[in-house]
């Protein structure tokens, strides 16, 4: 969203988390009447009429507490958690004494530790609301009062009251606009924070209020409103201004909303329509929600589930206490009663029971949720931290904004990405042009690093010093007075809309109704045909220095139906021509036959700068004689004033007269994307990770986006348009496009079948995900399909395992009917069978609707990122929001979860920071529960031995400091600093994602082995030292057969059982992780030592009876015997199934970590991350993307709004005086990354690619694409035209076959390391790679080496895999082939 840089930190409501708070007296009354309200009455300058209505004031309220209901409402929340309902209900049991066994302090303590923490984040974040909230209802306002106008705090403006707004000023309210310094009553706004588009509109005011600039008139100003009740419809306004007895039509073109930017204008008056929440910005902004991850979802399930084991518990052991108490107990009663007021065996049964309760309480300690939190907090310090998404450019570290999150970053299935400002920069450069079948703009010296712009003062003193160029051979045409090249430029500085100011001599100041026409006009300029001023009836501009006016005969304005506007001049020499510029798809077919070499080399040109993501335009004149021109003045003139069909009229003279046009070439407009946005598209891609775009802008503009980025490609199978306007339309667009996806996975598939069926086994077996091949394999889903007719709707099983690329173009209106109820799944199952969707001209809350319905119909992760206030709303809506910050972020930043200032950095954030905290938490959480049901299961089968009277097994201040200080800090360590692979290799490698978004890692099945572990454990502690022991003396004859020497020797055991568990469950060991863990048992051996010393029991008797038993006990041989085979006993299982898991069905990340020592031992740097490959590539332009292939698509896109050609016409926009304006002339920069080489041949023929897998799609000649309509239509052309670029494929005759030893290493490195095949001198190294593309290295020890790719990688695990478990014989093969077709 564009914001200028002398405007900051504007607009900040937005932004917030805009909960509407029922505020008291004015406010606290009217939610009743607001929500009945059925139409509005608001009259002018009377505040005492207005308040009756009790309509909201412009106050906003964002905050939760205040100094008085923060403790108690604070408590409440928290308590609505079970975990922490559960440790009072404990608590309290603790504080009785009859049924306590153990001492209140080991519950209170952590449960008020963890409440204090909470309590302390919740009052800071709601700090800096109430700092938020009074940044902005302070902010100051012009409101006319009394006849005068004084300065008001926002939250003091009232619906009734008139205000003036300045230049660049935002709009503090909903306003009906009355007057404007600018003539007849207009005025310029940009609308970036409420539809994302940054072009200039224009809104007037109504004729009879337009003249009453005056204050004093004002405030005589008593007219009344009465409109339409508060909406969040952006584009409708509707209502009625009765003044004077008369009554005026008011529409959305008199409205200035909330959120605007007044443009252009020195000032302007408003009536107050809507105030605060009212007004449509508010209405849009979704509410705030506590985001919780799945992982808090599925705890807060198991900890019911543990308690109800619990409770089960608690009754065995409370029915066993009554059967001992009546069988047995009653025989000891005249020595050992019954304690008060315990009377009877079911009494006893009843106590025992809660006993129990509060002893095996610790299966679910609430030192886990501290845990969980202290990890958060690390893992966020990491992404703070991370210097990688550090960028230096704007001074902006990656911020993690809460603390919650962390591991669902590691889950992500949907992300939901704004164009403008988000993908783009939103900075539109002139980068290319075709003149005459001769294209400029190419830079093809690749020697020079960075290419040298072209400086046009010299040559044009009225050029403009921002203006980037570098082509020199364009400025030489000029120069040498090329007719062609001339009259190119002449039309560019005359076929437009913008308009001109000369604030001194030659400083030029354009207003372009959007950044295309600024970018075209700018270029006229520097080349030296510069527009200086206009008339309503005059054109004038300096051509090679010489000042000619040209006659402004018509304008024939663009429309989106059009997708082209024309100019009709008559020089100075008396000749009139029409000059026309338009989409090439509707601009071509009216071009004279004489033109048609010319049209097939300039359809090359187009053809290639589309590919290249540029926005293109067709240029194209006429002459005309006077008698043409009269004749169709006339029928102009008709049309124009007609009273019916007056639109139709006037598009059928436009159509008669852009007839037989002369081509005269085209122009490529670059959008230029942010950094990496291709690259990260694509490796999210192969992660398994759809994208969808949500913008504002219209569908040429956001289609264009999609294809620069590589969202859309043309070797998709087939690119749908959804452009219907009815419930009907829709519906029939959507079964259709079902319907042809199934066609054609079919006819793919029902070719390709006998030879996909052995690759597609081998993907899914060898990836150890076979939970996934009925998702979305490619042949199996194919043959699946092949099975049924094409049902209507399908199952949705059916649309998963649909083959083939397919992606989804919607636009807005067509979008609001299929988030209709009734039109939910029909939407959801075609769109969530495309591999890319974009929806065009939505709004705000649209926005949300669809991250709503993707987490309502597919129970998937979703994560929305966004930059502007228009985004808010989709922010909060998701599970994860992720802000854009920088120059324009603020108000996305202030509602999201994370924020960075590059969209590249999203790659690193789910990839590395959110896998590695998914890995790290399901890891801490299996562990956790093990070692505490390990550790609390001991007493349970203790209580069958000891008459089931709740005594413990483990003294108090072992069970207390258990989960303290014995065994929490190296599961700490391991939530923090764990990781299976480096950061490089998880870039490398997007497929190690896909766990985290399956949930394999820690589900209830994970749960139940964890626990299942845990009481195997317990039953090893306890039945092993108890049969040993039993039995066993010491050297003197002794018995050892008593309660302290099983403690100890119990207790010993678990706490080195437990800490061998979690040596065994780290995967990185940093100096950290030795420290906790063997500091931790060094801990234990102190602290036992300790509490059994004389020194203690002299000074505390009465709490330490066991002097020197842990001595005595650890001094005896048979202890010692006795824990080490009980921690055989536990570990050797654990290891050997570890081991045969590893060797008979490895996990990609096993697969890795081979390869990865594998490498260490070789000492060669054999290969790079995808990323660290893209980054090294220049950013000279002529590097861009890929080259064509044969289909053929239009790359026009012109963010231009109709209504501007009749305005200029009119002269209702022409001013006499001067007027400071805003610059919207466009920034360049250098051009954007290229990641893609055009291919020499197609020689490779590979397996196309499984959803989510990292092979490319298999290579074909492309079939013809037909050109973008408005049904639904193709886009794309085959699916089997690959992203052409240029690959280090050595030919099949040069390729060497390595054997290599099965205990040496994997066919991975073996394809990718010991293979060494010549180069062609011919072949030039690769710039950037994509990340299944194997390419020669650049460095290492042999220049012949393979880099290791992702595919190449991928190729070989499945075929490793699936030979494997043929085989059944462990390891790698022993031979690996290096062939010419790399996957």
């Amino acid at each position: 969203m564009t914001v200028p840089k002398d405007i900051p930190e504007k607009w900040f409501p937005v932004v917030l988390s805009l909960q509407r708070k029922k505020q008291k007296g004015l406010n606290g009354s009217k939610s009743k009447k607001r929500r009945t309200e059925e139409e509005r009455r608001v009259r002018a300058n009377d505040r005492e009429y207005n308040e009756k209505f009790q309509y909201a004031s412009n106050c906003i309220m964002t905050s939760k507490y205040n100094i008085i209901t923060f403790l108690p409402v604070n408590l409440f929340e928290q308590f609505q958690e079970v975990a922490n309902t559960y440790f009072l209900f404990l608590l309290i049991l603790q504080l009785i004494p009859q049924i306590s066994s153990l001492s209140w302090f080991t519950t209170i303590v952590p449960l008020a530790l963890v409440l204090s923490i909470t309590a302390v984040k919740d009052a800071t974040d709601d700090y800096f609301r109430h700092k938020s909230d009074n940044q902005v209802n302070n902010r100051q306002s012009q409101v006319l009062i009394r006849g005068s106008l004084q300065n008001e705090k926002w939250m003091n403006v009232r619906v009734g009251d008139i205000i003036k707004l300045e230049n660049n000023q935002f709009v503090a309210a909903d306003l009906l606009l009355l007057s404007s310094s600018e003539p007849h009553g207009l005025c310029y706004i940009e609308t970036a924070e409420l539809d994302g588009e940054t072009n200039m509109k224009v809104r007037q005011s109504v004729s009879v209020t337009c003249e009453l600039g005056d204050p004093n008139n004002l405030a005589s100003f008593d007219g009344e409103v009465v409109c339409e009740p508060p909406n969040n419809k952006l584009d409708r306004f509707t209502g009625t201004l009765y003044w004077r007895d008369k009554k005026y039509t008011l529409t959305n073109q008199n409205m200035l909303l909330r959120g605007c930017v007044l443009r252009n204008t020195e000032a302007c008056y408003g009536l107050v329509i809507f105030a605060g929440p009212d007004t449509k910005l508010m209405q849009n902004s979704g509410r705030t929600k506590f985001k919780r991850t799945s992982i808090d979802r599925l705890m807060n399930t198991l900890v019911l589930w543990i308690f109800g084991f619990l409770v089960c518990m608690g009754v065995i052991l409370a029915v066993g206490n009554a059967v001992w108490e009546r069988e047995v107990g009653s025989l000891f009663q005249s020595y050992l009663p019954w304690d008060p007021p315990v009377d009877n065996f079911l009494f006893s049964a009843f106590l025992s029971f809660w006993s129990y309760v509060i002893i095996l309480n610790t299966v679910v300690p609430i030192s886990l949720y501290v845990s969980v939190e202290v990890i958060r907090l690390g893992h966020s310090y990491f992404i703070n931290w991370d210097q990688q998404m550090f960028c230096s450019q704007c001074n902006t570290a990656a911020e993690a904004r809460t603390t919650t999150l962390n591991e669902e970053l590691g889950q992500v299935e949907y992300i939901f990405s704004d164009k403008t400002g988000t993908l783009t920069q939103n900075i539109m450069s002139f980068n290319k042009c075709s003149i005459n079948g001769q294209t400029y703009g190419e830079v093809t010296d690749l020697l020079v690093p960075q290419q040298k712009r072209l400086d046009f003062t010299p040559f044009n003193p009225l050029a403009d010093p921002d203006f980037c160029f570098y082509d020199d051979t364009l400025l030489e045409s000029v120069k040498v007075g090329d007719l062609h090249t001339h009259e190119f430029f002449r039309l560019l500085s005359l076929c437009h809309t913008v308009m001109s100011e000369e604030k001194s001599e030659g400083e030029l100041v354009y207003k372009a109704q959007s950044p295309d026409e600024g970018a075209l006009v700018t270029a006229a300029r520097n080349f030296g045909f510069v527009f200086r001023s206009r008339t309503p009836g005059t054109i004038t501009t300096t051509e090679m220095g010489r000042t000619v006016t040209y006659t402004l005969l018509a304008i024939l304005d663009f429309n989106n139906i059009r997708k082209r506007m024309s100019v009709i001049v008559r020089n100075p020499e008396g000749r009139i021509r029409l000059y026309c510029k338009g989409a090439d798809t509707v601009l071509l077919e009216r071009l004279h036959p004489c033109n048609q070499e010319l049209m097939n080399i300039t359809s090359d040109h187009l053809n290639e700068y589309g590919a290249d993501g540029l926005r293109t335009l067709a240029l194209a004149y006429r002459d005309l004689s006077e008698d043409e021109w009269e004749a169709w003045s006339e029928s102009h003139r008709c049309a124009d004033k007609a009273t019916d069909c007056r639109e139709d009229r006037l598009a059928a003279a436009y159509e008669q007269i852009e007839q037989d046009m002369m081509l005269l070439g085209a122009t490529a407009i670059e959008d230029k994307l942010q950094e990496g946005v291709p690259e990260t598209i694509a490796v999210l891609s192969l992660a398994n990770i759809k994208i969808w775009v949500l913008t504002g802008d219209k569908q040429e503009t956001a289609v264009n986006i999609g294809y620069s980025c590589k969202m859309l490609t043309d070797d998709m199978t087939e690119v749908f348009i959804i452009s219907g306007h009815t419930v009907q339309s829709v519906r029939q667009e959507l079964r259709r496009a079902r319907e042809r996806m199934i066609e054609l996975s079919r006819s793919r598939d029902g070719v390709k079948e006998q030879g996909m069926e052995r690759w597609v086994e081998t993907c899914f077996m060898g990836n150890g995900f076979s939970d996934r091949q009925n998702g979305n394999g490619t042949g199996g889903g194919a043959r699946h399909c092949s099975c049924f007719p094409p049902p209507q709707p399908p199952p949705s099983n059916l649309m998963e395992n649909i083959s083939g690329e397919f992606a989804l173009v919607i636009n807005g209106h067509s979008l609001a009917h299929a988030l209709e109820a009734d039109m939910e799944m029909e939407f959801v199952s075609t769109a969530c069978a495309c591999k890319a969707v974009i929806c065009c001209r939505v709004t705000p809350l649209q926005k949300a609707q669809v991250v709503e319905l993707i987490k309502k119909h597919k129970k998937a992760v979703t994560l929305a990122i966004g930059d502007g206030a228009n985004d808010v709303s989709m922010i909060k809506s998701a599970h994860i929001g992720v802000g854009i910050s920088g120059q324009e972020g603020i108000q996305a930043v202030l509602a999201s979860d994370y924020s960075f200032s590059q969209f590249r950095f999203l790659q690193r954030l789910l990839l590395v920071h959110g896998r590695w905290s998914y890995l790290r938490m399901c890891r801490f959480l299996c562990y956790f529960f093990y070692k505490n049901f390990a550790f609390t299961m001991v007493h349970f089968w203790f209580g069958f031995f000891c008459g089931f009277s709740a005594q413990t097994v483990y003294d108090q201040y072992f069970i207390t400091l258990y989960n303290i200080v014995y065994t929490s800090l190296p599961v700490l360590a391991m939530g923090i600093f764990d990781q299976d692979v480096p950061d490089q290799r998880s870039l490398e490698y997007p497929k190690l994602y896909e766990p985290g978004q399956l949930n394999l890692l820690f589900n209830k099945r994970e749960f139940f082995i964890c626990i299942a572990q845990g009481i195997y454990t317990s039953v090893v502690l306890f039945f092993v030292p108890y049969a040993i022991l039993s039995d066993a003396t010491q050297s003197t004859g002794e018995p050892l057969a008593d309660y302290q020497t099983f403690a100890v020797t119990t207790a010993t055991a678990l706490v080195i059982v437990v800490s061998v568990q979690i040596a065994l469950d780290t995967g990185f060991w940093t100096l950290i992780n030795h420290v906790f863990v063997w500091g931790s048992l060094g801990s234990y051996f102190t602290i036992m030592f300790a509490l059994h010393s004389q020194t203690l029991f002299r000074i505390f008797p009465n709490q330490f009876h066991f002097v020197g038993s842990a001595q005595s006990t650890l001094l005896q041989p048979v202890v010692w015997l006795t824990i080490a085979l009980a921690t055989a006993i536990c570990i050797v299982p654990v290891l050997a199934f570890r081991f045969l898991k590893l060797d008979l069905k490895p996990q990609l990340s096993d697969t890795v970590r081979y390869t990865q020592l594998v490498r260490q031992k070789k000492r060669k740097p054999v290969g790079r991350s995808v990323g660290s490959a893209w980054r090294g590539v220049g950013s000279v332009s002529e590097g861009r993307l890929g080259a064509r292939g044969s289909s053929r698509r239009s790359g026009y896109a012109f963010a231009h709004q109709e209504g501007f050609g009749e305005l200029i016409t009119s002269g209702k926009n022409m001013r006499l005086s001067s007027l400071a304006l805003a610059t919207f002339a466009s920034r360049h920069s250098s051009s954007w990354i290229d990641t893609l080489r055009r291919k020499k041949h197609n020689h490779s023929h590979t397996p196309p690619s499984a959803s989510g897998e990292c092979s490319p799609a298999p290579s074909c000649v492309s079939g013809s694409v037909p050109p973008l309509s408005n049904s639904s239509s193709v886009l794309g052309g085959s699916q089997d035209t690959p992203i052409e670029e240029e690959t280090g494929t050595a030919p099949a005759q040069n390729t060497q076959t390595v054997p290599t030893s099965s205990a040496q290493t994997p066919p991975i490195l073996a394809a990718a390391s010991e293979t060494v095949a010549p180069q062609s001198p011919a072949q030039a190294p690769n710039a950037g790679v994509p990340p299944s593309t194997a390419v020669k290295s650049h460095g290492g020890d042999s220049p012949g080496g393979w880099t290791l790719t992702l595919g190449t990688v991928q190729e070989a695990l499945f075929s490793w895999r699936a030979r494997t478990n043929a085989s059944n014989s462990p390891g790698p093969p022993a031979v690996a082939k290096e062939t010419s077709q790399i996957e």
